[in-house]
């Protein structure tokens, strides 16, 4: 086996079979894993959500009991909004889908690119807050910003190479992380609350006496104010909730049963740690240390009152925080496992290029995984690696997805009421998770936009440019196919008797007869166009014509056995067709089809079952040409005919590009 392969097995591990019926099951989570892999970024924010909103009632903190059962309903809401999302749009897609089927295109390009800038954010916050929580520690606390962002980087690439092998195996090598989250977590809930429970009282009468003295000096607007400042500051304890929503794809059967029981955990783990941590702050009296975050202190404290001071309760503290920091990497995966989906979505719909849509030898979109791996270390690099400016750039986009998604359900159910009798109640959800989505993007916005958050919406701004021109050149070369689709796919079929060429039916071919072979993609006017150029400049030389094509998985194609199987039959439907056409035109005609990911490597092996038929086989592609070659006709258009022809010509088999010109 060459060198280049032995390395990318040994880093990305075997290929996996498409056509293996066994491998849905293989490759999908189950409502656990899914917890885990989907919801870890959820469950993660809790490591800075809540300190940021506890931090910014400043000495009024009593108001903590207000904002923990705000944060705990706004979780529940939203989720509860999200599993109606699961039930209607079951084959997943999330914000983008959602915008785009019940608001319009427009509103689906604005989603799907606000969502792509937030799963690269996802996963240059996780990262950089995780290094930095981690730094945090007595043993790491001289480490110096540059150290820590260089360190950032290289967990990124990490995560690359674990997702390139695969989602599955990515959410296992970091399950167990998950698990000492968890236990340290409800260990440290249950006994910060637990040990205040006979003052449970006493803690209510001094609320209501704090709550009418804050009234009295700030005023009622001014404490709600203060109290929707906070709110919206903690607007990152509610991050990451739509990943189940958009990640369907991957979940096991039932995906709509699994997805909901996937949101239900996770709504209860989010709110219960977000909440709970907030009454936590204001029952142990925790206040801001130079150096720690406000958990760090929490953890500290509460060990030495559980376990008294010494080697226990600093061990429990250490466990703690590296769990913390620990899981905010398990929930950068939320951006390797969504964000190339909505890439693979917005690439189906043309709004990128169609290569993000292709899947890898491991069966994920690697070129997504990587789109997402390199702008988080751009993220990263250019903010410094500093959490707080990242936050900032993150929860805006998160929060305009969010709007969208609860306002696109708020028009369907509105538009469904005379059909659906519990509409009305399903309208409520989502109306009050429009309500508050839309709130907290507005607060954010108009408090953070100087600090960070232009940052957002110029790089958003710019990623919809982009693809609206993307669009708009896929859709001027669509139309012009069409015309020839419509031309060349409907001329009619000879008889082989009509063409002046008899041959006796199934008579046997010489193997040294010259023999045209055809790679094509699909029954379309460019097959049809290169089969007669070929019979317009060799006439009547060639009275073989074997037509190739490989039925390529893409992410759109890979969600069942059922699917793969329809591709199947569409391949060799189009091909059919295409025989049929050559017999009328005299010639003997065959067809091979393969059905994979890798379109290259399908088309070599089919190429050479040919050659071992035939001895003077000449093989033909087709390119699109355009008048000013250039880097974006590059990348939006793929160069397979290149690289085949120069694998054929390197392997000794002749290969002929045939130019198709096209003027835009």
């Amino acid at each position: 086996m060459p060198f280049r392969e032995l390395t990318k097995r040994f880093f990305l591990g075997k290929s996996r079979d498409p056509l293996d019926p066994r491998v849905f099951h293989q490759l999908s989570l189950a409502a656990f894993l899914a917890w885990v892999g989907l919801g870890a970024d959820g469950l993660s924010s809790s490591c800075y959500g809540p300190e940021e909103a506890f931090r910014a009632l400043g000495t009024h903190t009593h108001l903590a009991i207000f904002l923990a059962a705000a944060t705990a309903v706004t979780i529940i809401v939203i989720s509860a909004s999200y599993s109606q999302i699961i039930e209607f749009f079951p084959t997943g897609g999330g914000g983008y889908l959602v915008a785009t089927r019940l608001l319009g295109e427009g509103a689906g390009l604005v989603s799907g690119a606000a969502l792509v800038v937030d799963y690269a954010l996802t996963v240059a916050m996780s990262v950089a807050a995780g290094v930095a929580a981690l730094s945090s520690e007595p043993v790491a606390r001289g480490v110096t910003p540059s150290t820590r962002l260089a360190v950032s980087v290289v967990v990124v690439v990490f995560l690359i190479v674990l997702n390139l092998r695969g989602m599955k195996e990515s959410v296992q090598v970091l399950l167990p992380i998950f698990l000492v989250f968890l236990a340290t977590h409800a260990a440290l809930l249950a006994f910060g609350i637990g040990r205040h429970t006979a003052e449970i009282p006493r803690l209510a009468v001094d609320t209501v006496r704090e709550t009418r003295d804050t009234w009295s000096a700030l005023g009622g607007l001014g404490m709600i104010a203060l109290l929707l400042k906070a709110f919206s500051m903690g607007g990152g304890t509610y991050t990451g909730i739509e990943a189940v929503s958009n990640g369907l794809q991957i979940l096991r059967e039932p995906r709509v049963k699994t997805g909901k029981r996937t949101m239900l955990y996770m709504a209860i783990s989010l709110s219960v740690t977000a909440g709970g941590l907030l009454l936590c702050y204001l029952l142990a009296d925790v206040h801001a240390v130079e150096g720690q975050t406000l958990n760090a202190v929490l953890a500290n404290k509460l060990g030495r009152e559980a376990l008294g001071p010494g080697t226990a309760a600093a061990g429990f503290a250490l466990v703690t925080l590296i769990s913390e920091g620990a899981l905010l990497f398990v929930a950068a995966q939320a951006g390797f496992l969504d964000g190339p989906r909505v890439l693979a979505n917005m690439a189906i719909d043309s709004w990128v290029p169609h290569r993000f849509s292709l899947l890898s030898e491991r069966l994920v979109t690697q070129n997504g995984i990587l789109v997402m791996g390199l702008s988080a270390i751009g993220m990263l690099l250019f903010t410094g690696g500093v959490v707080s400016v990242i936050v900032v750039m993150y929860s805006i986009n998160v929060f305009l997805t969010f709007s969208l998604s609860q306002l696109g359900m708020c028009v369907h159910w509105w538009q469904a009421r005379q059909r659906e009798p519990s509409w009305g109640r399903r309208f409520a959800i989502s109306g009050f998770g429009l309500l508050l989505t839309s709130s907290i993007l507005l607060v954010t916005v108009t408090l953070k936009f100087r600090e960070g958050g232009w940052v957002t919406v110029v790089i958003t701004g710019s990623f919809i440019a982009l693809c609206v021109l993307c669009r708009r050149h896929y859709n001027s070369v669509r139309l012009l196919m069409k015309r020839a689709d419509d031309v060349l796919t409907t001329l009619p079929k000879q008889k082989p008797s009509d063409s002046g060429v008899l041959r006796v039916a199934g008579a046997p071919v010489p193997r040294n007869t010259p023999t045209a072979v055809f790679l094509v993609s699909g029954f379309n006017g460019l097959g049809i166009h290169s089969l007669l150029q070929v019979q317009k400049y060799f006439p009547r030389y060639f009275t073989n014509a074997i037509f190739l094509s490989v039925g390529v998985l893409d992410s759109a194609k890979f969600k069942g056995a059922s699917e793969v199987e329809n591709l199947q039959k569409e391949t060799e439907q189009d091909l059919n067709r295409y025989t049929e056409f050559a017999e009328g035109l005299g010639m003997h005609a065959e067809h091979y089809s393969a059905v994979g990911t890798d379109l290259l490597d399908e088309i070599v092996e089919l190429c050479h079952k040919v050659k071992e038929k035939y001895d003077r086989p000449v093989f033909f592609t087709s390119k699109l040409i355009f008048p000013n070659e250039n880097l974006a006709n590059r990348l939006l258009h793929n160069q397979t005919p290149f690289a085949v022809q120069r694998r054929l010509q390197f392997e000794g088999l002749q290969t002929v590009i045939l130019p198709i010109q096209v003027t835009i």
